[in-house]
């Protein structure tokens, strides 16, 4: 299992935790701060999902006129794993 605490920039999220499991898919997501129903929604959707599937989906996404959103950072933090 591997694990990330991801510091976000320039979202109203402060931070995401993330679990991936052996096989690469997410086994846990949370964020910190941010749009709290949407954000759990988006963590009830990625669960088991290929992280690698996660990432291309959600890469890029923007939120109003921010250059980024939660969803970007959290593909951001899987490129990081």
């Amino acid at each position: 299992m591997k694990e990330i605490t991801y510091t976000t920039s320039g979202t109203c999220s402060r931070q995401i935790n993330i679990k991936v499991d052996d096989e690469g898919r997410i086994a846990d997501v949370s964020f910190v701060g941010g749009c709290n129903g949407n954000l759990k929604g988006i963590c009830s959707l990625v669960k088991g999902m290929r992280a690698d599937e996660v990432r291309e989906r959600l890469r890029g996404i923007t939120c109003g006129t921010k250059p980024t959103s939660c969803p970007d950072q959290f593909a951001r933090a899987l490129e990081q794993m």
